[in-house]
């Protein structure tokens, strides 16, 4: 999978990106038949980018397919939207780089199905300005330790074989070792990159499922054998590791499969290898859900599943199963190794102390982790 470049059916470069490193990369590597240069993304169908307006499954469906090199005008960096509701959610501090949006791939419970509403997918060829505005806070708060990763609406990897990006922020966060930059990602795209030596600061990280769950749902993504594979990769070239158990997906033989995937990360990594485990459940906005059914049907296992309204409006499974599942895989992680750092991802307060029966500024290899961060936005 790592050597197989990304399909799309229609790129377009915008005047803005002509010039690029990024574009003139693409221009090599795709046909020129499907390469369509244009004034600005305004110029595309004006119904592009509504303001409010859910996409069909068919339109998301294309917005896969379809690629925009253009710049990027806003801000880069911020926090991860945990961070909005920290009244109800218990946030660990993690900032985002955002360099592009919308997914290659193709998971039935992504939440950019209710997030985006543009028709098409974004690289942003300006990294040269999302670096000067990280070097900018980071010469300001050059001790404070920032969480900071790239994949919050595109995968971190999947779309690197024509960025090279990893290259370029990995030399940048090196300068800043009290800071961590992670690489999330369901690929195995790391070739690009272990050449560059690794270093502590510099994370390289797999959201993951059991086989049956990625089989059944994460479509398009690189298998869990060879996230494994990529993940060992890195470990060999001095880089950490991090997985995100994040969904986990109630299905019948849960716990079966669950431990499994435990027992293959207590196999393959050590404590020192791994630099955190988060776990989280299945969680999605209501609006998501006619999506979900339309594009995966009932056979999905998320189509099945019950959902109740909680925290930020979202839908989740009943707090009692949410604690069942995350007590278990805590318990299970631990008895394998029990100098891993594991935490929930976007889970109340109440969760914490009912599955872990404590709150991460109680577990000394969290506090720092979890510790009031100031607010580079202010």
């Amino acid at each position: 999978m790592s050597f197989l470049l990304p399909i799309f059916d229609t790129i377009y470069i915008d005047q803005s990106a002509c010039n690029s490193e990024v574009s003139q990369r693409v221009q090599s590597l795709y046909p020129a038949d499907i390469i369509h240069f244009i004034d600005s993304e305004n110029s595309l169908d004006k119904n592009n980018s509504k303001k409010n307006v859910q996409m069909s499954a068919e339109e998301f469906n294309a917005s896969k397919k379809t690629l925009l090199l253009t710049t990027f005008k806003g801000q880069f960096f911020k926090r991860c939207p945990g961070a909005t509701q920290k009244k109800s959610l218990t946030c660990c501090n993690y900032f985002v780089l955002n360099l592009g949006s919308q997914c290659n791939m193709n998971c039935s419970y992504c939440y950019l199905q209710s997030y985006l509403n543009s028709k098409i997918t974004k690289i942003y060829v300006n990294i040269e300005d999302a670096l000067n505005e990280l070097k900018a806070i980071a010469d300001k708060h050059p001790d404070q330790p920032f969480r900071v990763g790239t994949g919050e609406i595109i995968d971190s990897l999947s779309l690197d074989i024509l960025t090279l990006y990893s290259r370029r922020l990995i030399k940048f966060f090196k300068q800043y070792p009290r800071w961590i930059l992670e690489f999330k990602t369901k690929s195995d795209c790391v070739e690009q990159f272990i050449d560059i030596p690794g270093a502590a600061n510099i994370v390289v990280s797999w959201s993951i499922n059991p086989p049956f769950v990625i089989n059944s749902e994460e479509h398009g993504t690189a298998r869990f054998e060879e996230r494994l594979s990529a993940a060992k990769k890195c470990r060999d070239a001095g880089y950490r590791v991090a997985f995100h158990i994040d969904p986990m997906i109630y299905h019948e033989n849960w716990k079966e499969n669950y431990s499994y995937l435990a027992e293959e990360l207590a196999k393959n990594f050590s404590a020192r290898d791994i630099q955190v485990i988060s776990i989280g459940s299945l969680r999605f906005q209501p609006e998501q859900r006619h999506l979900m059914r339309e594009r995966f049907g009932f056979d999905s296992l998320v189509n099945q599943a019950e959902m109740f309204p909680s925290e930020g409006g979202k839908l989740r499974y009943d707090a009692g199963l949410r604690s069942e599942m995350f007590s278990f895989m805590y318990k299970k992680l631990k008895s394998l190794n029990s100098d891993l750092n594991i935490f929930l991802c976007m889970e109340t307060p109440e969760t914490w102390i009912k599955a872990l029966e404590k709150m991460p500024m109680q577990v000394p290899e969290l506090k720092e982790m979890f510790k009031p961060l100031p607010d580079v936005r202010s």
